[in-house]
């Protein structure tokens, strides 16, 4: 305590710097920082060890990931055990089946050996039947054989005269023939003479008439007749081109027409369709059902409710009926085209009731029904996250809600619902399902219909369905119906627009129809003047040519000669002619007259021939019989043979194949199991083979669905998981450890702060106590307020002539020697409330009066001897009043000289 450091403190009116003062005297500050750097290395400790902990939570997922898998696999393990049990019971339910096939097979032999007696009795009938027609048969060939002696010399001469009556009647007939033919070639010849006497007439005529005209004229004639007709054929060639250039309008006109009335037909296929569509809405909007099979789905609902105790459990259905769409209908397409084909299908629980639902379609009229068989009683499916694809776009699953477990287990375990992804347009798509390469991803769908997937390096995009007009899961069909009754209004529209071109492409149509008509009219009326041209021309030429061959008059002696060389051959053709006709009537009268012999025969013996007649009948009509009655009984033999002995073999055949066929099947059972073990699983609870296939094949494809998505196997992922567990526990303890050291430093940490704060407060008080107790040697009081939150100290005295009043002053408001004292008195408190070896005080009283020098004097000795410590006391003034003693020793320095 110099008398600098008295004066600063004494007259520093702040009072945070007295608190520091007394902060660091009372080696509370360094405590303090003591502390502070403890609770800043703990703090450091503690985010260390926290940054640790972090470290190991990717090991941790990791080994929770492998936690997953090996819970999946346990999974895959029980399916594969329910695979092998159904393996076992599939062997055995053969046997079982095979078993089932004997007793009914046997029932069958049975029944096809009680066919016999019947079918045995029903022969013998016949062979008697057929031995009395035997006897019958016998007995008429015998009466046939004597009337046949009777008859056979008139039948004899009957024949004869038939033979001669044939031979007579040929004979005429080829006589009238001949006759017929030499007719024909005189005739023939009456005309060669008539055209040669005519050829001779036209001969002369055209002799006289060529030579009236002249050659020259006829020349001219022919000149100007050239000249029309090549007019002519100029203006029938123009006509021709007008007439193809209409044609080829017309035809382009036409196929114009064609199109339009094509067009209009699409027009009014589609406005067919929208018209359709919209009374489907309509019908959706009384009853929602109906958007999942129409009609007949109201027809099977209420067969189902007919025949529901039929059922093991009710069908489920549709499912459409049982879902939903979450947050609007913005989905609703996309949804449609991803799992529509599920909405009209019904669920059934087992093979059984999936026959009797099919059986309850047909009566409603209901083909092709989709039937689904699941077992109901499985519980809501939970999927991991891990087993959704990883992208920010939803699922078909995540935008569908039912109430209905069943429905949404089929969504999952048939539709996919759950790797089905819903995106907004055809580029997201496009990123999603071919760039991005997204785990657990089988399809894309987009709001406009598109379907995209990627099989192994095949990329694969599908355009929209043009007959999926919108989803049938919507809230409200109401703007649905207004968009189609808007499509209806603006394909009218086109249909009107292409119907008024059509009319006015007729219109035009007609008119050049009409052109046409009037140019073909035309061209006609040419050819017919350009072809009576050519023929006056050729008949110009003709005359012109006939004059020029007048010498062929000279022919006119040959064809005289040619006619009675004809005339000639008449005459010897009609003496012939006279003799076939002489030759005709004798065949006739012998014809006749075998004819009139032949019948007299007959007539003699009619009665002899119907006797025979009517006995041959009798014996056709008996061989008929009996050949009716050796068919029934061949019929009844071969019903014997076919239909009741040889089925009987083909049931013992079978029979003995099924035997055999049951001790192959028992023998191959036997391999994979004891039937033991079958009857200790509880047998085949009465499924069939087929059912218990098909539940095999389900539960395989299962089983490599779960299979093919973890390649390794189990054992390595527990051996995996347990290193990763090793690894991370050693850590884990460590960390642990480093944590458990760090809350017991926290805690002692704090058990000091308190322990500091205590004394600190102790300190507080014993200064005040300390201060007081030095301050009434000379008869002051006084008092120390020290605040450790805001950090401040203040010092204030009230002296003995204040007694009577109440005012305190500060130390600056108190005289030189009152302010040394008690800054004296306030250093003592805190000498006694430290410990040090060596204290010292240089010039401690220089600003006191003689009394408060020799109390405080008296005060620092006593204090000094009372402490025990060293102390060495520095000052100018005169120290002979304080006794020196053992361990008390006074040293006296000289004046330093002037």
């Amino acid at each position: 305590m110099s008398q600098d450091k008295s004066r600063e403190f004494l007259h520093s009116g702040n009072d945070k710097d007295k608190f520091k003062f007394f902060f660091k005297a009372t080696l509370l500050q360094q405590v303090n920082d003591l502390l502070q750097n403890i609770y800043e290395h703990l703090k450091s400790a503690t985010a260390l060890v926290c940054e640790l902990e972090e470290s190991i939570k990717p090991i941790q997922k990791e080994i929770e990931e492998l936690q997953g898998k090996i819970r999946n696999m346990e999974h895959v393990e029980e399916i594969s055990l329910q695979v092998q049990q159904l393996k076992k019971k599939l062997a055995w339910s053969w046997v079982y089946d095979v078993d089932k096939q004997l007793v009914e097979q046997n029932a069958k032999i049975g029944i096809l050996k009680d066919r016999i007696p019947a079918c045995q009795a029903k022969i013998d009938m016949q062979l008697s039947v057929l031995e009395e027609l035997k006897e019958r048969i016998s007995k008429k060939k015998a009466q046939i054989a004597c009337m046949m002696e009777k008859t056979s010399e008139v039948r004899r001469m009957k024949d004869e005269l038939q033979q001669m009556l044939s031979m007579a009647t040929k004979e005429k007939l080829e006589l009238e023939e001949e006759y017929g033919r030499k007719t024909n070639h005189v005739q023939k010849m009456v005309k060669r003479v008539r055209f040669l006497e005519q050829q001779v007439q036209d001969i002369h005529e055209q002799h006289v008439q060529s030579t009236q005209a002249e050659e020259s004229e006829i020349e001219e004639k022919v000149k100007e007749l050239q000249h029309e007709i090549d007019a002519a054929n100029s203006t029938l060639t123009r006509l021709k081109e007008e007439e193809s250039a209409l044609l080829e309008s017309i035809n382009m006109g036409s196929s114009e027409i064609g199109r339009i009335g094509n067009e209009i037909e699409e027009f009014e296929k589609k406005r067919r369709e929208i018209a359709h569509s919209i009374r489907e809405l309509h019908q959706h909007q009384t009853n929602k059902i109906t958007a999942f099979g129409g009609d007949r789905v109201i027809n099977l609902l209420r067969a189902i409710e007919r025949h529901q105790q039929r059922f093991k459990k009710p069908p489920v259905g549709p499912v459409g009926a049982h879902l939903s769409l979450i947050n609007g209908d913005t989905w609703a397409r996309a949804v449609e085209n991803a799992v529509g084909r599920l909405f009209n299908a019904f669920i059934v629980t087992n093979h059984k009731d999936a026959l009797v639902l099919r059986g309850c379609a047909r009566e409603a009229n209901y083909n092709h029904l989709q039937i689904l068989i699941y077992d109901f009683s499985r519980p809501r499916l939970n999927i991991p996250p891990h087993m959704l694809p990883q992208t920010s776009h939803p699922t078909t699953l995540s935008v569908l809600h039912t109430e209905n477990h069943i429905v949404f287990n089929v969504l999952v375990d048939v539709g996919d619902a759950e790797r089905l992804v819903l995106v907004r347009d055809y580029n997201a798509g496009k990123a999603v399902a071919f760039e991005q390469r997204i785990l657990n991803l089988k399809e894309v769908y987009t709001l406009d219909g598109y379907k995209m997937f990627s099989r192994g390096s095949v990329q694969t995009t599908l355009p929209p369905n043009k007959k999926l007009r919108s989803g049938r899961l919507c809230s409200s069909f109401d703007d649905q119906i207004t968009d189609l009754q808007r499509d209806e209004s603006n394909i009218n529209e086109e249909a009107q627009l292409r119907k008024r071109r059509k009319r006015d492409a007729e219109e035009s149509m007609q008119g050049l129809q009409g052109h046409l008509r009037s140019v073909k009219r035309r061209r006609q009326d040419a050819e017919r003047d350009l072809m009576a041209k050519k023929l006056t021309l050729q008949d110009v030429q003709n005359s012109y040519v006939a004059e020029a061959s007048s010498s062929a008059a000279s022919n006119v002696d040959e064809l005289h000669q040619e006619i009675s060389k004809v005339c000639e051959e008449m005459q010897e053709k009609e003496v012939l002619l006279e003799k076939l006709r002489i030759r005709m009537n004798e065949a006739e009268m012998k014809a006749n007259e075998l004819k009139v012999s032949f019948e007299n025969l007959c007539e003699s013996a009619k009665g002899d021939i119907d006797a025979f007649d009517k006995s041959e009948n009798d014996l056709i009509t008996l061989e008929q019989a009996l050949l009716d009655e050796e068919s029934k009984k061949v019929h009844y033999e071969g019903l014997m043979n076919n239909k009741v002995l040889s089925l009987i073999k083909e049931a013992e055949a079978h029979f003995q194949e099924l035997e055999k066929d049951r001790l192959e099947n028992c023998k191959k059972a036997s391999i994979i199991c004891p039937e033991a073990e079958i009857e200790a699983l509880g047998g085949c609870n009465g499924s069939t083979p087929e059912q218990l296939s098909a539940q095999l094949t389900r539960l395989s494809q299962r089983l490599r669905h779960e299979s093919q998505r973890y390649s390794e196997s189990i054992d390595d992922l527990r051996m995996l998981c347990e290193k990763k567990e090793r690894k991370i526990r050693r850590k884990q303890q460590t960390y642990q450890a480093f944590r458990e050291k760090l809350n017991a430093c926290e805690q002692a940490l704090n058990l000091r702060w308190s322990k500091f704060q205590r004394n600190a407060t102790l300190l507080k008080r014993q200064l005040t106590w300390q201060f007081n107790g030095h301050l009434r040697k000379k008869g002051i009081s006084g008092q120390i307020k020290i605040s450790y939150e805001e950090k401040t100290l203040s010092v204030e005295v009230k002296m003995p002539q204040d007694a009577s009043s109440s005012t305190v002053r500060d130390t600056r408001g108190l005289s030189g020697g009152e302010r040394s004292f008690s800054t004296l008195c306030f250093a003592l408190a805190l000498h006694e409330m430290t410990e040090a070896p060596f204290r010292a005080m240089d010039e401690f009283d220089v600003f006191m009066d003689a009394v408060s020098r020799k109390i405080s004097l008296d005060t620092l000795v006593d204090f000094a001897l009372a402490q025990g410590s060293q102390w060495v006391f520095i000052t100018p003034h005169d120290v002979s009043m304080v006794k020196q003693g053992e361990r008390v020793k006074k040293q006296h320095m000289a004046a330093p000289r002037s």
